[in-house]
């Protein structure tokens, strides 16, 4: 049938035939992949590789490179609902490679599809220790330390210099040079970590010197605090407690102690101011805790000992009442309810003269009545 119709067209004007030049998604992935792979470090390396090829191949593995649209962006992230930490992973990498496609002459300059897509929206876990959760965990440490001493003395690094785990697990003794660690890369590029003194003394008593790996296994291979610790967090009764969170309750009691959050970042090794900020909240909290205790301190001078709190004004009106006298029990700014001869039991007693004030309220009310007549 074909050469039927190629025959009956023959002699009639035909529409040029145009090669594309743009090859399909499943070989230009292999063409990126030799050419930026090289500029990536290796964990970040195996990370990409298996979103090309589990997540974007399956996904445009046979369309052609210069015909994706938004709509197929759009269409493939309605897709991964249910997987949205994969897609906010993943659509950084399509991103990368289809910007790189205009660069190649795939597609044209300014067409990237992957522009202006939102990335799912998540709440991030918060877990900070408690004063007597960092005990326990410090009692089971300290009777594990003989049995497992490398995962120990890992750990207490952790605690004490709020270093991701990836950072002390492939800690070299060469980049120690007290009071920092030297990094010379890290997630966000080189670094330095600060030592005080309890990590000198882990280091110390450690025997940190000379080359090699800090912390190893039995064959001489980088350590794995993973499985350690899922024993380790269940004997201290915080199962629900991640490595990570360490680095995070590092941060809590650093603004407990109202060290700045630019601080805060240095010391975590921060790119972006924005990645501290998600500790904001904490200070507001150490802030308020503090206007508290202040607050206290001025009612104990005052020889005021117990306290309730009045309802915020429900009126205009009620902003013109002497800020000293109640007209409430319960919910608002702080008065004095005690059981002392000169307390103010109701709101009746706030006022000496409240007949008085009636009085003036309503000749006030009729003088101003007689005006607008």
């Amino acid at each position: 049938r074909a050469l039927l119709a190629e025959n009956a067209l023959d002699g009639l004007p035909q529409r040029p035939k145009v090669m594309r030049t743009d090859p399909r998604f499943s070989a230009y992935a292999e063409e990126f992949w030799r050419d930026y792979s090289g500029h990536w470090k290796p964990s970040t390396c195996a990370r990409n590789r298996h979103a090309i090829d589990k997540s974007l191949k399956p996904a445009f593995g046979m369309r052609y490179i210069g015909t994706l649209t938004r709509a197929d962006i759009l269409a493939w992230r309605a897709g991964m609902v249910g997987r949205e930490g994969a897609f906010n992973r993943e659509l950084p990498v399509l991103a990368v490679m289809l910007g790189y496609a205009e660069k190649l002459g795939y597609c044209a300059k300014g067409s990237n599809p992957c522009t202006g897509i939102a990335r799912f929206k998540r709440q991030l876990p918060e877990r900070y220790l408690t004063a007597h959760e960092y005990g326990r965990l410090g009692h089971v440490l300290r009777s594990l330390g003989p049995e497992i001493p490398q995962i120990v003395a890992a750990i207490w690094l952790l605690i004490y210099t709020g270093a991701r785990c990836g950072e002390i697990e492939s800690l070299q003794r060469e980049w120690i040079d007290p009071p920092y660690i030297h990094l010379p890369d890290s997630k966000t590029g080189p670094k330095r970590l600060y030592l005080n003194s309890q990590a000198l003394t882990v280091l110390a008593n450690f025997g940190a010197g000379g080359q090699g790996l800090l912390f190893s296994n039995t064959i001489g291979s980088q350590i794995r605090l993973g499985l350690a610790w899922s024993h380790i967090r269940r004997k201290a009764a915080l199962p629900d407690v991640r490595l990570h969170d360490l680095r995070q309750s590092f941060a809590s009691v650093a603004i407990a102690e109202n060290i700045s959050l630019t601080a805060i970042g240095r010391l975590l090794g921060h790119a972006l101011p924005e990645t501290t900020a998600r500790y904001a909240h904490l200070a507001d909290e150490a802030i308020q805790d503090a206007a508290t205790r202040v607050s206290g301190s001025i009612a104990q001078a005052l020889g005021l000992s117990a306290w309730t709190r009045c309802p915020l004004a429900r009126s205009s009106r009620s902003n013109l009442l002497p800020p000293r006298l109640p007209t409430r029990a319960s919910g608002g700014p702080l008065v004095h309810n005690g059981s002392s001869a000169g307390h103010l039991s109701s709101p009746a007693s706030a006022y000496a003269n409240t007949g008085q004030a009636n009085a003036s309220t309503s000749s006030r009310r009729a003088c101003r009545v007689s005006r607008g007549r």
